[in-house]
């Protein structure tokens, strides 16, 4: 057999009588370049200050300037509301695209975005968190115990890839608003009203001069999305309404069940070996020592079992 694979490989890759040519510059056009006059010294190398890197390279945060990226963005901004659900925060996220028919706004009834100064950086923690990347409540643990996103470059990159961007934090008995344009501060953060709530509401206008293929937002992928999202936060409403072209358009997502009910809507057209779904959460501890919660439901039907797991650390 050995023989015979042999015999294969030379029928394949025949052997050639010709000698390889060697050549002792092995690459002339590099050995041009080298004598050219560029040089590479410390004045050539670049630095991108705030979130310039952002603009510069769009796709390495969100994929791309076209349609992904363009969903991305909303995805980033409402997954800050879903970790404000997570953290027991929240019991509501309201998505709209509005009549312009290119900004998109975000409200959630969380905690709001901290206000007050940050103390290593000397001003509002809300510009913080939307002025720099890598600015966030979740690397220490104590913020979120949980969390959709770990990264911390979420809404900074947002705001980033903006024309502008408006955030409106109700928090310590009154509103906050302050404005950003292309990602730098346009207006300090001004008191505009007292008020009883808490929560943030974020309207970003995507960059469509300098950044962003001019395309529209697609109504069914963020419906689609959103009601994903909502079953895997049992008991959030997320409601999505659709302002554009002057027609209202809503939609609302809310499953007590949570991914229970998610296995039991993929399974709605199949003929099912249970009634309900077998379903289950425990909570464990990893080898560092922290929780983590694992959730999970399966849904035998005929032709397969449907299963969906969820984990949070």
């Amino acid at each position: 057999m050995k023989n015979n694979n042999r015999d294969i490989e030379r029928d394949m890759f025949p052997m050639s009588d010709k000698k390889p040519v060697i050549s002792s510059n092995k690459n002339p056009k590099l050995k041009e370049t080298s004598n050219s006059n560029s040089s590479y010294e410390a004045s050539d190398i670049k630095v991108l200050k705030g979130l310039d890197a952002v603009r510069r390279r769009p796709a390495m945060y969100i994929g791309s300037t076209g349609e992904k990226g363009l969903h991305h963005l909303i995805w980033e901004v409402v997954d800050n509301s879903i970790d404000e659900a997570m953290a027991g925060a929240a019991t509501k996220v309201l998505v709209t695209l509005n009549e312009d028919g290119k900004s998109v706004t975000v409200i959630d009834d969380g905690r709001g975005i901290p206000v007050e100064n940050h103390p290593i950086e000397k001003r509002p923690a809300v510009e913080v968190v939307m002025t720099i990347l890598h600015a966030g409540g979740k690397f220490e643990g104590t913020g979120y115990k949980v969390s959709g996103g770990l990264h911390g470059v979420g809404v900074s990159v947002v705001n980033a890839l903006s024309a502008w961007c408006e955030v409106e934090v109700s928090r310590d008995g009154h509103v906050w608003q302050q404005r950003y344009e292309r990602g730098k501060v346009a207006s300090d953060l001004k008191k505009i009203k007292t008020t009883n709530k808490t929560g943030t509401k974020v309207t970003f206008y995507p960059d469509f001069e300098k950044i962003f293929e001019e395309i529209p937002y697609d109504f069914d992928k963020v419906s689609r999305r959103l009601r994903e999202l909502a079953y895997l936060n049992a008991g959030l409403r997320i409601q999505l309404t659709d302002l554009r072209d002057g027609a209202k358009r809503e939609e609302e997502f809310c499953y007590s069940g949570g991914i229970s009910a998610y296995v039991e809507h993929i399974n709605s057209k199949h003929n099912v070996l249970f009634n309900k779904p077998f379903h289950f959460v425990r909570e464990v501890v990893d080898e560092t020592g922290n929780p983590v919660i694992i959730e999970a439901a399966l849904h035998p039907n005929w032709v397969t079992t449907t299963c969906s797991v969820s984990s949070t650390t």
